[in-house]
């Protein structure tokens, strides 16, 4: 397996990045028949519940660089008939370490 490339990204790669990082923002990958990829998420249209929202697709040119260079990966497939989507994150670098701390009990 290829390392991550280290090397720097134009701004609207780094917007990419920016918004697939995002925990909020779920991003997904739809692969239809043939092969033509949509990249994009859902935007809320307003900070109130309710309000609605939007679809916004992403550059798919950039984020298929972004996923030969290994800065973001696919997550596990959902299969439809005519498509197969997946999750879009960013690559962890490599040696990084999840740190989890344990709870404390308050006594």
């Amino acid at each position: 397996m290829n390392s991550r490339s280290s090397a720097p990204v134009s701004r609207t790669a780094a917007d990419v990045l920016r918004i697939v990082s995002d925990p909020g923002t779920p991003v997904f990958v739809t692969v239809h028949e043939g092969g033509r990829r949509r990249y994009g998420y859902w935007r809320p249209l307003g900070s109130t519940p309710g309000q609605g929202a939007c679809y916004v697709a992403l550059p798919t040119a950039v984020c298929d660089e972004l996923y030969a260079a290994h800065r973001i990966v696919l997550g596990e497939p959902l299969v439809d008939p005519a498509k197969t989507t997946y999750r879009v994150r960013t690559a962890r670098p490599a040696g990084a370490v999840t740190v989890r701390r344990a709870a404390t009990l308050a006594a």
